[in-house]
C-alpha cells in the first residue's frame, strides 16, 4: 500500500515539474517578445547620414560648356587687400562670377579674415584660391630656387586659407599645370614638378590688367582693356574660348578706378558670347 502510494507521489511530481517548466518556457518567451518588437511589418530605417554643408557646397558637379560662348575668368591677386571688399562687391552687384587668388599671411588680421570667409561662403558665385603663403617676399628667384621652400608656402597658404580646391597661381610667374601638362619657365619648372605631383593646378593668365608700379592704379582703360580680351577671343588664349584675365585687387581701391573695373564688366557683358566663371570651372583641370 506505501509502495502505491509513493509511486503515485513521484507521478504526480514529476507532471507538476513538467507543467512549471513548460509554463516558464512560456513565459520566458513572452517576456523574450515583449523585449524584441515584432518589426516585421514595418519599415526598416536606415540611419541618418550627416552630410557636411561644406564639403556639399564645393562637392564637384558635371560642367557643361556651351560651344557657342567664350568664357571669360576675371581673377584678383594679392588679396585680402585695400580694395578687395570694392571689388567683390562690384562683381556681386554686376551679376557676374570671379576668383580671388590669396596670400596666406594677408589673412592674420581679423578684418581681412572674415573678408576671405565672405569670399569663400559666396561660392558657386565667387571662389577663393591659392596665392602663396608669403608672395614669396618679393624674393621670387631666390624662391623658385628653394622648390622644396616654396611648395611648403603653398600648402600653408592652403590651410590659413582654407582653399577647397587645388587652384594655385604663382607669384609673378605665368605658368600653368592641367591634364594638358606643365608649361612653365624653367625658374619655376621644379615648382611645378612638385605641385603637378601632388595634384595642384596652376592657372596662368592671358590677358594682364596692369597697372603703374608705385600708385597701382590701372594703366589701360576700361574700353583698352577690352579691346585686348576680345582680341584673346579670336584664338589668342592658352585654351581656345577660354580667357583668363589677371588683375589685383588694389587696383580698385578708390572710387574712381572702382569705377573703372565696372565699366569694363560692362562693356564685356554687352557680349551675348561672353560668360563669366569661376576659375574651378577651367578645362582640363585635376580634381
Amino acid at each position: 500500500m506505501l509502495k502505491k502510494l509513493s509511486s503515485e507521489i513521484t507521478t504526480a511530481t514529476f507532471i507538476l515539474i513538467i507543467s512549471v517548466s513548460h509554463s516558464s518556457c512560456n513565459s520566458n518567451e513572452v517576456h523574450k517578445n515583449s523585449i524584441f518588437e515584432d518589426t516585421s511589418a514595418k519599415p526598416i530605417k536606415q540611419p541618418v547620414v550627416q552630410v557636411d554643408a561644406d564639403m556639399a557646397k564645393f562637392a564637384r558637379k558635371p560642367f557643361v560648356y556651351d560651344s557657342t560662348k567664350t568664357y571669360i575668368y576675371l581673377t584678383f591677386d594679392d588679396g585680402p587687400d585695400n580694395g578687395t571688399r570694392e571689388c567683390f562687391n562690384i562683381c556681386k552687384k554686376e551679376g557676374i562670377k570671379s576668383t580671388f587668388f590669396m596670400i596666406g599671411r594677408n589673412v592674420e588680421g581679423k578684418r581681412n579674415k572674415q573678408l576671405a570667409t565672405d569670399i569663400r561662403n559666396d561660392y558657386p558665385q565667387t571662389l577663393i584660391a591659392n596665392h602663396s603663403y608669403t608672395h614669396t617676399n618679393e624674393r621670387y628667384e631666390y624662391f623658385y630656387t628653394h622648390p622644396d621652400m616654396a611648395e611648403k608656402d603653398f600648402y600653408k597658404a592652403q590651410d590659413s586659407l582654407n582653399v577647397p580646391y587645388k587652384i594655385i597661381r604663382l607669384p609673378g610667374n605665368n605658368a600653368w599645370i592641367s591634364q594638358k601638362g606643365i608649361k612653365a619657365h624653367k625658374l619655376v619648372k621644379a615648382v611645378c614638378n612638385k605641385l603637378d605631383s601632388a595634384g595642384y593646378n596652376v592657372i596662368g593668365w592671358d590677358v594682364e590688367w596692369r597697372f603703374v608700379r608705385g600708385s597701382s592704379y590701372p594703366v589701360q582703360t576700361p574700353t583698352q582693356f577690352a579691346a585686348e580680351v576680345n582680341y584673346a577671343a579670336k584664338g589668342h588664349s592658352y585654351t581656345p574660348k577660354h580667357i583668363m584675365i589677371l588683375t589685383h585687387d588694389r587696383m580698385f581701391r578708390t572710387p574712381n578706378y572702382a569705377d573703372s573695373l565696372t565699366k569694363f564688366i560692362r562693356i564685356i557683358k554687352q557680349n551675348p558670347n561672353y560668360v563669366f566663371e569661376t576659375v574651378d570651372n577651367y578645362p582640363n583641370l585635376t580634381f
